[in-house]
């Protein structure tokens, strides 16, 4: 599992497994949901992330700093 934060645009991308998305689903408003030819959930966006709250207490997010290509 791959949890990453755009802080840019505030959205949260949960990557659950690396097989290819075939259809994206709107759960809410700010939720959507990414499944495979199967229809099993491949990644969850969350769009305003910081404004909802954590499922999980303890998730911290931690900057990276972003890599310049060569």
């Amino acid at each position: 599992m791959k949890i990453q934060h755009f802080k840019d645009t505030d959205t949260v991308y949960i990557q659950i497994t690396n097989n290819e998305v075939v259809e994206t689903k709107e759960l809410n408003e700010d939720t959507l949901l990414d499944l495979d030819k199967s229809g099993a959930l491949v990644a969850v966006t969350i769009e305003h992330a910081s404004e909802k709250p954590i499922l999980l207490p303890n998730i911290a997010f931690e900057e990276l700093p972003v890599q310049q290509a060569a």
